[in-house]
């Protein structure tokens, strides 16, 4: 039996011994030329019934072949109609003797065309259908490693990265840039809706921060730092530039309760006193960069402590700060020897705390702007033991010459 695709395009079946007497070719509407049959593999007993085929064959009606022009499904049609009447004609001349049967080629052929027709018809005169478009690709289809991949990703953008850009692109995107779980870099500065109140909020939602920036934030006091501290404990870096507001509550509450903390950014707060700067230093011993430019009310006494403490200090950086002397300078130069950046801009110091810096092998940036007891033989000393020097800023040094 035939499909039932083929069935439809060769229309009702005929009975075995009826000889199909004329094709018309359904795409044309025109009769299809009359032509020889096939050969079949000779054998003994296709030899000995060739004379009768032929004679079978010349009385009967002439043989239509397949459209040329035909694929699949005509083939297999027309192969299977010509050993429909081959099969009759031999037997009806030689009903004993064995049929003969056809090349395995082509009945691989003929299966194949067969089996290509199976499918359901698109249009009348298409025995095959037209292969769909495959789907549109899915981000949910990626394996699990790449969708990890991308939340680290996603974990790393800017807050208008995420919010503004990434979470626009998909539903997918937006839940991820949307997900507190995954907000581990914070920028707030400069953003006056920021208040305790959202402070507290994110903090409670998202106990991954690593980093949080609330520089110019006027709103928050040292009530919603002390809830983020608690919160999250795993902070590295905090940056509180110009928050005049806050006071050694805050920085008492980061260093107490955040012991990872590497990075603490505070300048140009006035309220801040050595009483912060001793619980940083005896609490965060992983602390490695340091800024407490413009802090009027820091001393040698909270620094010394940050410099005994803090051994892995790298960076350090302070700015008119009046009441920083030479003790903090050679403090620093013998108790953290991993120093790679110092600034001392403006500060209370000389030559004599300075040429302290020359044991520091890993100093790479040196800042020591607006110093006014600062001679010549103390520079060419440092520039001659710091091998690894490659900044070294002394503006506004009157007392320095081309030497």
């Amino acid at each position: 039996l035939l499909p039932s695709p083929v069935r439809g395009i060769l229309g009702p079946a005929r009975p075995p011994g009826e000889v199909a007497s004329e094709m018309m070719c359904k795409r044309k509407g025109t009769r299809l030329p009359a032509c020889t049959p096939c050969k079949q593999p000779r054998s003994a007993a296709a030899a000995a019934a060739e004379p009768e085929a032929s004679a079978c064959q010349s009385a009967g009606e002439a043989q239509i072949c397949a459209l040329p022009a035909a694929e699949g499904c005509a083939a297999g049609g027309a192969g299977a109609a010509a050993r429909g009447a081959a099969g009759d004609g031999s037997g009806g001349g030689q009903p004993g003797l064995p049929q003969p049967t056809p090349a395995p080629e082509e009945e691989e052929k003929e299966r194949g065309g067969e089996a290509s027709c199976e499918e359901p018809l698109k249009h009348p005169g298409d025995c095959c259908r037209e292969p769909l478009l495959p789907p549109a690709p899915d981000i949910n289809q990626l394996p699990s490693s790449i969708l990890l991949k991308a939340r680290w990703i996603f974990s790393n953008l800017s807050l208008n990265e995420r919010c503004l850009s990434a979470s626009l692109v998909c539903k997918y995107w937006r839940d991820l840039c949307l997900d507190f779980q995954f907000w581990k870099q914070l920028d707030l500065s400069s953003r006056q809706q920021v208040t305790d109140e959202l402070l507290e909020k994110i903090a409670s939602r998202s106990q991954n921060i690593t980093e949080i920036n609330i520089s110019d934030c006027r709103n928050i006091s040292d009530k919603g730092v002390c809830v983020l501290a608690s919160k999250c404990a795993g902070l590295i870096r905090y940056t509180a530039y110009r928050c005049k507001q806050l006071s050694d509550t805050s920085v008492i509450a980061i260093a107490s309760q955040c012991p990872l903390l590497q990075k603490v950014h505070v300048g140009n707060q006035d309220k801040l006193t050595d009483e912060g700067l001793k619980q940083m230093g005896s609490k965060c011993r992983e602390l490695k960069d340091i800024h407490f430019g413009q802090c009027y009310n820091v001393s040698d006494e909270g620094m010394i402590i940050i410099a005994k403490g803090c051994l892995k200090l790298q960076r350090i950086y302070m700015q008119e700060n009046k009441l920083v002397t030479d003790r903090t300078v050679k403090a620093f130069a013998k108790h953290c020897p991993e120093l790679q950046y110092v600034g001392f801009m403006g500060c209370s110091v000389t030559s004599k705390g300075v040429i302290h810096l020359s044991k520091l092998r890993n100093l790479s940036n040196l800042d020591l702007r607006h110093i006014t007891e600062l001679d010549n033989e103390t520079v060419m000393e440092i520039v001659k033991r710091c091998k690894k020097l490659n900044s070294l800023n002394l503006c506004l040094n009157w007392i320095i010459n081309d030497r």
